[in-house]
């Protein structure tokens, strides 16, 4: 995965940041203990913001939620939306797209990879289920979502500093 646009957003001189700096931040975040939020938008425009346990896997995000909470409610209407997170080193916003996974195989990768994360999540179904889960997340199953990014913004928080705006042609 290669920008396709680099923009240096840096007002103080400090050169563009590697996309491979983002990129190594975002990576170890595949672990669901690193508090992502996700911002979407309701239906009357205004905005949602939810904190979710975002688990990185081949340059895409997944999250769950139940069907009923604001934030699916959100994407069933309108996919875009963003992820934001303090990393290491490194404060990211990704602008994208939400979409409902229900292959099984998919499933099974990311039930894997929360386990892994300390969340004994199974699928069950087209979804996943556990013994629990966030008190705002409502109860299983939660429904599986894959965020596809555009573009990221990057805000160093540790030497180099800078910020940079990444376009990608997904």
């Amino acid at each position: 995965m290669t920008p396709s646009k680099i923009t240096n957003l840096c007002r103080y001189g400090s050169a563009p940041l590697e996309w491979s700096r983002a990129l190594a931040a975002l990576s170890p975040g595949s672990s669901p203990t690193q508090t992502h939020f996700l911002g979407t938008c309701r239906p009357d425009g205004t905005p949602h913001a939810a904190g979710i346990g975002a688990l990185w896997r081949d340059g895409f995000y997944y999250f769950t939620s139940n069907p009923a909470t604001r934030k699916a409610r959100d994407l069933a209407v309108n996919p875009r939306c963003t992820i934001s997170a303090a990393l290491p080193g490194l404060d990211v916003v990704l602008e994208g797209t939400a979409a409902r996974v229900t292959d099984p195989a998919v499933l099974a990768e990311v039930a894997a990879g929360y386990r892994a994360g300390g969340w004994p999540a199974e699928v069950a179904g087209d979804a996943l289920t556990a013994p629990f889960s966030a008190p705002s997340a409502g109860p299983p199953p939660w429904e599986v979502y894959r965020f596809t990014f555009h573009t990221v913004v990057g805000v160093a928080t540790a030497e180099p500093h800078g910020a940079t705006k990444w376009t990608f042609d997904r």
